[in-house]
C-alpha cells in the first residue's frame, strides 16, 4: 500500500517530464531500445510521442520510466522482447498496469512471465493469457504449522494437567476413603 505521503510525491512525480535521453540515464536503456520499445508499443512515451514524425522529441514519464526499468530487468533475466511484449500487453489489458504499475509485482523463470496476485495469493502466467500457475508461500506454511504447534502444545499441556488434577482426586479420594 502506497502512504498518504508517498502517493503525492508519486502524483507530483507523475506531472514531470524526462527526455528520451534523460530517461536513458535514469533507466539504463539505450536510445535504440527507447526508439525500438516505443514503435512496437512495448513502451510509449506517454507525455509526448513522436508520432513517426522526425525532430520530435518523447518526452517521458516517471511511469514511463519505472515500465522502462521494468522491462530493462526483465530483458536482462534472461527473457525475450517477443515474450516481454506479450506478457505487457496481457498485463496492460488485465491488470490495470496504467494507474497501479508500483503495486504490481513480477515474477520470471526465465520462460515465463507471471504476475502475483497478492490479495488472492495466486501466480497467473502472463504469457499464457492468465493460466493459472503452481504457487505456494513458504512463509505462510511455517506460519501456520508453528501456530499448529503451539495449539498443539497448549492441547498437551491442557490435558497433561488435567491428568494430573484426576490423578490427585483419585489419590484424595483413595486416602478418605
Amino acid at each position: 500500500m502506497v502512504s498518504r505521503g508517498t502517493s503525492r510525491v508519486l502524483e507530483d512525480r507523475e506531472l514531470e517530464a524526462f527526455t528520451a535521453q534523460q530517461s536513458c540515464r535514469l533507466t539504463g536503456c539505450t536510445p535504440h531500445q527507447l526508439r525500438y520499445w516505443d514503435k512496437v508499443d512495448l513502451v510509449r512515451p506517454s507525455v509526448q510521442a513522436t508520432g513517426g514524425r522526425p525532430g520530435r522529441r518523447r518526452l517521458y514519464s516517471f511511469r514511463d520510466l519505472v515500465a522502462l526499468r521494468v522491462v530493462r530487468s526483465l530483458l536482462d533475466n534472461g527473457m525475450s522482447v517477443q515474450r516481454v511484449r506479450r506478457a505487457w500487453d496481457y498485463l496492460r489489458r488485465t491488470a490495470d498496469m496504467d494507474t497501479h504499475l508500483s503495486e504490481i509485482s513480477l515474477v520470471t523463470d526465465g520462460q515465463s512471465i507471471f504476475r502475483v496476485a497478492h490479495d488472492e495469493g495466486e501466480l497467473i502466467d502472463a504469457l499464457r493469457e492468465g493460466q493459472m500457475a503452481f504457487f505456494v508461500a513458504i512463509d505462510e506454511i511455517a506460519r501456520e504449522v508453528e501456530e499448529d504447534i503451539s495449539r498443539f502444545e497448549l492441547d498437551r499441556d491442557q490435558f497433561l494437567e488435567m491428568l494430573q488434577r484426576v490423578e490427585e482426586d483419585i489419590s484424595s479420594e483413595a486416602a478418605q476413603g
